[in-house]
């Protein structure tokens, strides 16, 4: 059979793993919109998969393993250098979406590298996991043809921690999906009422774990609220790991409102965006940050830490904060509520902005990439 096939992992989005999940499904999709017959899928068939719609069709490869089993199995392969390549023999490339890097031998491979965080800040990570990547990324960044970094500041962090070579790493940034827009008032008010929001409210979109600085932005928020220039913060994002401050914060009787409404479905999350007086994004850090780009493609004034890759996402869009500093990020957030024209500029900006980010544009550089490295081996 000829070597034909572009395969992507897709395990996190058919486990719908957050952000990861997102990356992986947005770029198959457009991928696939640009070469109709040159994608395949593959992933890794543990419990509880949601195939991705309208996209089964497309060949697939699939393992049936337990998720801690399945990554030893993949880095006990690279570490033995015995290549799985023939489970791939259609393929002309395949792309690690996940930071975890298949052995192939004679097939050559792509990986996106989301971020370093686990160098960073390796209290925040879970013991098992951070084990794991301090152990494998050493050797899949080096086994990887080419690695993609999802901004400037994750290129950086790969060429510091592990002496990649710059010419090894292609920079594609993500974007917002199209569903991301500004809404008609009508469907504002249908999703304020459906989660029970007030007129005026603060959102955060992330899951809630120490990196995102949800303790902090708690502060800050406490002090918008007493000035009145709001009646809630909103946080939308499943539940992570050491969340004990966070809910510690949120059990003190002179916080005011916060509103958790759970899972909040991708068909509401735009009117969400759009219904907010502004994005409050205080992470620590990021390798791209895109509840920016939502927010700004729905028209709403984003209020970012001024770490990671969110000054390189948010470019003069945004205002930005020191995220340790409690006082500045009240700060940014009053300027922002206080300041009509303020609010209106970074609407205008922020529209504009999110318009220089695309899967289309994703997809089309990443194809150009699969052309590159094809023929190229292990």
């Amino acid at each position: 059979m000829t070597a034909s096939l572009h395969y992507v992992d897709v395990s996190a989005a058919v486990h719908r793993r957050a952000g990861l999940g997102r990356y992986a499904e947005s770029l198959v999709r457009a991928m696939n919109e640009i070469a109709p017959d040159r994608i395949g899928l593959f992933y890794n068939r543990e419990s509880g998969i949601y195939p991705l719609q309208g996209l089964e069709h497309l060949p697939t490869r699939t393992v049936r393993l337990g998720y801690k089993p399945w990554r030893m199995l993949a880095w006990l392969g690279q570490l033995s250098h015995i290549g799985w390549d023939r489970f791939f023999r259609d393929a002309s490339t395949f792309h690690a979406t996940e930071h975890l890097l298949l052995p192939l031998r004679s097939v050559p491979t792509v990986l996106t590298v989301h971020d370093l965080i686990f160098r960073r800040f390796p209290q925040y990570h879970k013991p098992l996991n951070r084990w794991y990547l301090n152990l494998t990324m050493p050797l899949y960044v080096r086994r990887a043809t080419v690695i993609i970094a999802i901004s400037q500041a994750t290129k950086q962090d790969l060429i510091s921690a592990y002496g990649v070579p710059a010419d090894k790493i292609r920079v594609v940034y993500e974007a917002a999906d199209p569903r991301f827009k500004p809404q008609p008032e009508h469907e504002i008010e249908r999703v304020r009422s459906k989660y029970s929001l007030p007129e005026r409210y603060v959102l955060f979109v992330g899951t809630i774990e120490p990196r995102k600085n949800l303790p902090r932005l708690l502060e800050a928020y406490r002090k918008v609220h007493r000035g009145g220039l709001t009646d809630a913060l909103v946080v939308v994002g499943k539940r992570g790991w050491l969340v004990g401050d966070f809910f510690r914060k949120l059990e003190d009787e002179t916080m005011p409102p916060v509103v958790l409404p759970g899972f909040v479905s991708d068909e509401d999350l735009p009117a969400l965006y759009a219904g907010a007086q502004a994005l409050a994004f205080p992470s620590l850090f990021e390798g791209f940050g895109l509840p920016m780009l939502e927010a700004m493609a729905c028209g709403t004034p984003v209020v970012a830490s001024r770490a990671g890759s969110l000054p390189e996402i948010g470019g003069d869009a945004a205002v930005y904060f020191d995220p340790e500093s409690i006082e500045e990020m009240a700060e940014a957030l009053e300027r922002v509520l206080t300041d009509a024209e303020l609010a209106e500029h970074l609407r205008r900006k922020g529209l504009a902005r999110a318009k220089q980010f695309s899967w289309r544009k994703a997809a089309r550089e990443t194809l150009g990439i699969y052309a590159s490295i094809r023929g190229a081996t292990q």
